[in-house]
């Protein structure tokens, strides 16, 4: 049997994998929200760069364009006075007006926006001035082509105020690429943490307790094995020793009648008869300890089974000044024989009285928890008894279940093992924990049943 510290405070595995869980969760959720983001805002970067081209450079040059166009048509009318051509001139006046209007939906920066309005009126003034009006006409022209050098002007303008735009969009997109970048990098920091963190939480609360519960049942699979080898010869050994035993008792019982009461004889056959009895308690231990009796389960409450034995044990252990208490004790339902686990109890409490010799505590509790037993994890109660004695030397532990393996002067070694074939018989599992001059608590963990 092995030692193993339970700590009901422990996060179960499931808790901590339910954790794991979450946080990848949370983590995926942060990475793709930042993806659509910065997506989204790549994707208005692109729409701004690709309208604002065209709607400004092709703008600019097609304003240009467009009023040489007109200048053509005005001079042509002049020289000629011909109705065609003074048609001509309106229609492309309207159709520059019409296209100028329809840009202002396609420019996205407010200043880029008023410079189209600025645009619109000096075109308007450069028809109005081509309007024919009672001017000279070389006055009539300079205002025309004064309009017409403005309007080059703006364009131009426009155009500084595009590539100015285009500055803004290349800076804001740098910024959302930034942003992105430390995402994805604060993203792989918490995916290496979270798979360190789970490479630890997964061998330290599955694979090491897996690993004990390996060893443990390969032990105790070597032990069970002893036990079916020890139990065929106990029978016959223990029935060989019994008949001379009940033979020489009786003999000895006679012998007694004819001695006389205070003589060394007497005191002799005395001895003789508690070495008897001895010998007839190991042989008994032996047998339950070979031979368990199959336990009789009935539904039983912790917390009432700890204020039986406190109750049968408190008074004895009193008169050597040791206090016996329940410390605390679930009420959560458990199927066991109650028999047996109170001769379990009253074992491991006269085990800790003997450690602690004529002062000292030891505690009773019972608890509820969720560990691994029998290589599952279960809902179970434990079980506990702990002094404040000077502990098991090291050289102990490893034998504290082996048969026949006592520190005690008069004890046969046996109680132990007794006990914790009881506790297996149960389902369950019978622990130690112990520390120099700190004391030592044992465990009788119990499943619950569903």
């Amino acid at each position: 049997m092995s030692n193993q510290r339970i700590d009901p405070m422990n996060l179960s595995v499931t808790r901590r994998l339910r954790l794991l869980a979450i946080a990848l969760v949370l983590l995926a959720v942060l990475i793709c929200s930042s993806a659509f983001l910065s997506w989204r805002e790549i994707a208005y970067v692109r729409t701004r760069f690709d309208v604002g081209q065209s709607a400004t450079f092709l703008l600019a040059d097609h304003l240009q364009a467009e009023v040489f166009k007109l200048d053509s048509h005005l001079l042509t009318y002049r020289a000629s006075h011909r109705p065609e051509d003074w048609r001509s001139f309106e229609e492309d006046s309207r159709r520059l007006s019409a296209w100028i209007a329809q840009q202002k939906t396609t420019l996205t920066t407010p200043k880029e926006k008023a410079l189209l309005d600025e645009i619109q009126m000096t075109f308007d003034s450069y028809v109005a001035a081509a309007q024919p009006s009672n001017l000279p006409l070389l006055d009539q022209l300079a205002n025309v082509r004064a309009a017409a050098a403005q309007l080059s002007s703006l364009g131009l303008q426009l155009a500084f105020a595009h590539r100015e735009a285009l500055h803004g969009i290349v800076a804001e997109t740098e910024n959302s690429l930034t942003g992105l970048q430390a995402v994805i990098v604060v993203a792989q920091l918490s995916v290496v943490l979270l798979a360190a963190w789970a490479a630890v939480v997964t061998y330290r609360e599955m694979i090491a307790p897996l690993r004990g519960e390996l060893i443990e049942s390969q032990a105790l699979v070597a032990r069970s094995e002893k036990l079916a080898s020890l139990g065929v010869l106990a029978a016959g050994v223990a029935h060989e020793i019994r008949n001379p035993l009940t033979a020489i008792k009786a003999r000895l019982f006679t012998q007694q009648k004819a001695l006389t009461p205070g003589s060394r004889e007497r005191a002799d056959a005395e001895f003789i008869g508690h070495e008897i009895d001895r010998l007839e308690k190991i042989v008994s231990d032996f047998l339950r300890f070979a031979r368990p009796v199959e336990p009789e389960r009935v539904p039983l409450s912790p917390a009432e089974l700890l204020r039986d034995v406190r109750e049968l044990m408190a008074p004895q252990l009193r008169e050597r000044s040791l206090d016996l208490a329940v410390e605390r004790a679930v009420d959560t339902r458990i199927t066991a024989d109650p028999e047996q686990l109170k001769q379990v109890l009253i074992n491991l409490v006269s085990n800790a009285a003997d450690a602690l010799g004529n002062q000292g505590k030891i505690k009773l509790r019972a608890l509820e928890s969720r560990i691994t037993l029998a290589g599952r994890v279960r809902e179970v109660v434990i079980i506990e008894v702990e002094d404040n004695g000077p502990g098991i030397p090291p050289e102990a532990q490893e034998r504290l279940f082996d048969p026949f393996f006592t520190t005690k002067p008069s004890g046969t070694g046996l109680g132990l093992s007794i006990a914790a074939r009881i506790v297996e018989k149960h389902g369950g599992a019978l622990r130690v924990q112990t520390a120099a001059n700190r004391g030592t608590t044992f465990r009788i963990v119990l499943p619950v049943e569903p």
